[in-house]
């Protein structure tokens, strides 16, 4: 049952966000957002922020004296891949980082619609061999993110692994973003009850990003991937958010393929209620929820028994068949092992023809030893 004050949050909430036009101008949104970040999400008591260069990206390190400097946490931040900084996103990584006992790296990937995909991939591929290269063992790395930054963490985890890089120690996805196409069941049947999010939006917003990458590409929509081989990993999404479906059915197919896939529905919860701490108790207890599980993986490479969660309703076991070539297993290993093997520069992944076969900076891995 949610508590009072989620709710009552919640009615607020859905009433002043219903009256938002869906076409207000790109920069009054990220100066929205990164307004309200820094006034209303407050940082953890002792949690520091300091910049950073991450192989080109500009980051920042989120951390406390006495946490543990051999675990990082990589945190991709969400916002529709066109919205959201360090400044909108920093008070509430440093709670995801007190509670998980790690560092937090998080980096300002490139944000549609100026840098289309694969720009903030590249950028996300860059920030996580930056890790690599301060010394931190893959085993005692997670990465994750909320809304579109969990989808970019499972296109992360995708290249990586198609790559031959060492995989991190699992994945933290919160309400990911996971099917750009749009065809969850809870796009309709949630639609009144998401405060945050409007249905009529997700395919603008899709577009923006996306560019003439089909929409159902695995590392646009991580839900029409081949998920073998990825880590363990920890889903947490609201049972009252239009992209409810997007998350159940990922762990399904994770499932399928063999990996390890902890789900969690939260009732009466909406799309990224972790961010909302500072007023809604599910939220910090979610929080500490998503510590425990890092803490267990960080301390035994085990990964925490789930509570058996109902499903909302019946799902199909399947998503739908891929339209596209390029989506298929052998063109999408061809085109993943074209993103190259050093990271890239903010400004080198904005370059060239805009697709999957842009070349890249070798010299930026100099120090980088191999095997790391």
């Amino acid at each position: 049952m949610p508590t009072l004050r989620s709710q009552l949050f919640k009615l607020y909430f859905s009433a002043r966000n219903s009256r938002l036009p869906l076409d207000r101008p790109i920069p009054d949104q990220r100066e929205t957002m990164d307004r309200r970040g820094l006034q209303l999400l407050p940082m953890a008591e002792g949690m520091l922020a300091s910049p950073v260069n991450a192989f080109g990206v500009p980051s920042e390190w989120i951390d406390l004296r006495e946490t543990r400097s051999d675990r990082a946490f990589l945190y991709l931040h969400g916002g529709g891949y066109f919205i959201g900084s360090c400044q909108s996103h920093r008070g509430f990584v440093s709670h995801i980082a007190r509670a998980s006992g790690c560092r937090a790296l998080l980096p300002e990937y490139s944000l549609a619609p100026e840098h289309q995909f694969p720009a903030g991939l590249l950028d996300a591929r860059a920030a996580y061999r930056f890790l690599l290269a301060q010394g931190y063992s893959p085993d005692r790395i997670i990465i994750g993110g909320e809304s579109s930054g969990g989808g970019l963490t499972l296109a992360l985890l995708q290249t990586l692994r198609d790559e031959g890089m060492p995989m991190p120690a699992g994945a933290v996805l919160l309400s990911p973003w996971t099917d750009l196409s749009g065809t969850g069941n809870s796009l309709r049947t949630r639609a009144r009850s998401d405060p945050w999010l409007r249905p009529a939006g997700i395919p603008i917003v899709a577009d923006r990003y996306r560019g003439s990458t089909p929409t159902d590409h695995p590392l646009v929509s991580p839900l029409y991937a081949d998920l073998s081989g990825l880590p363990p990993m920890l889903l947490h999404v609201g049972n009252d958010e239009i992209l409810l479906d997007d998350s159940t059915r990922l762990a399904s197919r994770a499932r399928s393929a063999g990996v390890i896939a902890s789900l969690k529905v939260w009732k009466g919860m909406w799309h990224a209620f972790h961010a909302f701490y500072p007023w809604v108790p599910e939220a910090r207890q979610a929080h500490r929820e998503v510590g425990e599980w890092v803490a267990t993986r960080m301390e035994t490479g085990a990964v925490p028994e789930p509570l058996p969660e109902p499903l909302p309703e019946p799902l199909p076991e399947t998503v739908p068949e891929a339209k596209h070539d390029s989506i298929s297993r052998r063109s999408y290993r061809r085109r993943s092992a074209q993103l190259g093997s050093a990271p890239q520069s903010r400004a080198a992944a904005t370059e060239g023809s805009g697709g999957l076969d842009r070349q890249q900076d070798q010299r930026q891995l100099g120090g980088l030893a191999a095997g790391r």
